[in-house]
Order: structure tokens, then sequence, then C-alpha cells
């Protein structure tokens, strides 16, 4: 029992320690968003600034113009790339999982074996096909290719394998057509799954770098991941103090949709284990 006791203690200090060293570092880059810049470059590691300002703050939504427009610009690609993948792997998970038509499996098969296909393998095709469609430099060209995730497919069709029947047969039962069944009985059922597909999502359109740097090239319709590679370089060499700011705004958004889905999210997370 003593043995087990210290085990215990151990296992939570080792857990301290690791938490302690990843949160160390978003701490400081907030921190840093408050210093000076002479003050960064010096190698200051403290969290509390030396002289507190708030001139880099000032610069971001004062004399940075493009820089509200980058987060307009993400907010919007993010938002309806989300929105877009919801209904999509939503109803193709839901399909392969309730669904009876010539080729399911082979269909399942094919998306299980795409899985294993490197995402940057796709990115110089996907450039050849956006071209020859007029599409690079819009922000469909960032949506498009995106509009569905092949592993939130699966991992919505596998929650409808364990979803009740007897709900789907009761609604049907009550005159509900397949489609009414879906959006008005199975969706809102499937809120946990949902939220957990949406957190990840909107972070993967939101910390997207490689594809707006291929796809755009007008600076006024950059994201923020590449808006701020771009900040990074102006004046004639990097701002620490102003590059720090604008990462504190850049992680806001993930921070706030997390706790919004944080209740969902939990919850499908735990319906999963369970399964």
């Amino acid at each position: 029992m003593k043995k087990g006791h210290t085990l215990k203690i151990l296992l939570y200090v080792v857990l301290i320690i690791y938490a302690c060293a990843t949160l160390y570092p978003f701490l400081w880059a907030v921190a840093a968003s408050f210093k000076t810049s002479e003050e960064i470059v010096g190698g200051d590691l403290s969290l509390l600034p030396k002289q507190f300002t708030l001139a880099n703050y000032d610069y971001i939504f004062g004399r940075s113009s493009l820089f509200i427009k980058w987060f307009i610009n993400s907010v919007i690609v993010a938002s309806i790339g989300t929105v877009i993948n919801i209904f999509l792997n939503t109803m193709a998970g839901y399909s392969l999982a309730r669904l009876s038509f010539p080729g399911r499996q082979r269909i399942y098969y094919g998306f299980l074996s795409l899985m294993m296909v490197p995402a940057q393998v796709l990115l110089i095709p996907n450039y050849l096909i956006l071209m020859n469609l007029g599409m690079l430099d819009t922000f469909g060209a960032l949506i498009i290719p995106a509009a569905i995730n092949i592993g939130n497919i699966f991992m919505m069709r596998q929650f409808f394998l364990s979803f009740p029947k007897d709900v789907e047969e009761a609604a049907a039962i009550d005159g509900l057509g397949r489609f009414q069944v879906f959006f008005r009985i199975v969706m809102p059922l499937a809120k946990p799954s949902i939220a957990t597909q949406a957190v990840f999502v909107f972070m993967g359109f939101w910390n997207e770098f490689m594809k707006p740097m291929l796809y755009i090239s007008t600076p006024s319709k950059y994201t923020l991941t590449l808006g701020l590679q771009t900040f990074q370089g102006q004046n004639g060499g990097v701002r620490w103090d102003h590059t720090m700011a604008a990462s504190v705004i850049t992680i806001l958004p993930i921070i706030l949709i997390y706790i919004i889905f944080n209740k969902y999210f939990l919850q499908g997370v735990r319906m999963d284990g369970e399964k």
C-alpha cells in the first residue's frame, strides 16, 4: 500500500513538471507581448515584464493595417471550412454506417487506403487542378480541397455504427424521411462527436500555413499564419515584440473554440473510449 502511494506521488510530480514545462513557453510568449524589443532580445526569461507596455498591441491594431484583414480572412476560411466539413463528413460517415448501396465496402476500404497518403504529396496536384480551374488566389482554393476529412469520416462512421437503430425506426414510423431523420434526429444526438470534429477541423484550417503560401499571392488575402510570417520580415528584421503580440492574438480563437466546445469535446472522447 505504501509503495503504491509513493508511485502515485511520483506520478503526480512527473505530471506537474511536464505541465510546467509545457505551459511555461506559452506564458512567456504572453508576457513577451507586453515587453519591449530590447528586453526580449536581451534573453530575459522572466514572466513579469520589467517595463510593461501596450505599444505592441497598439502597433498591431493601429499602424499594421493588414493584420486585422488577415485575422478576418482566417475567421472566414476556418468558419466556412469547418461548417462544410461537419456536414459532409457527418453525412459520409452516416452513409457508410447505415445505408446499403453497391460498392459501399470498396469505398470504405478506399478511404482507409487514402488515409495513408501524406497530405504533402497532394499539394502539387491540387495546385495544378486549382490553377486550371482559375481558383488560385481565392479563399475557395483553401476551402474546397479540404472540404472533407477522411479521418473524421471514419470517426463519424464508427459513431453511427453504435447509434441505436430503434431511434431511427421510431422516427420513420412517425413519417419522417431519410433526410428528416438525419437532420432532425441523428445530427442533434451526434453533438459530442460533431463537436470533437469541429475543434480539430477548425484548428486545422486556422493553423494551416503551407496551402496559403502556395495558393494565395495577394497580401490582402493572406491568412494569419501566412501574414504573420510576412509580418516578421518587416522593417528590415524580426521585431519580436510585435511578433509575440500577433502570436498571442492568433492563439485566442483556438482557446475560445475549445472553451465553447469543451463540454461536448470531453463527452465525445468519453463516448469513443466506451465504444
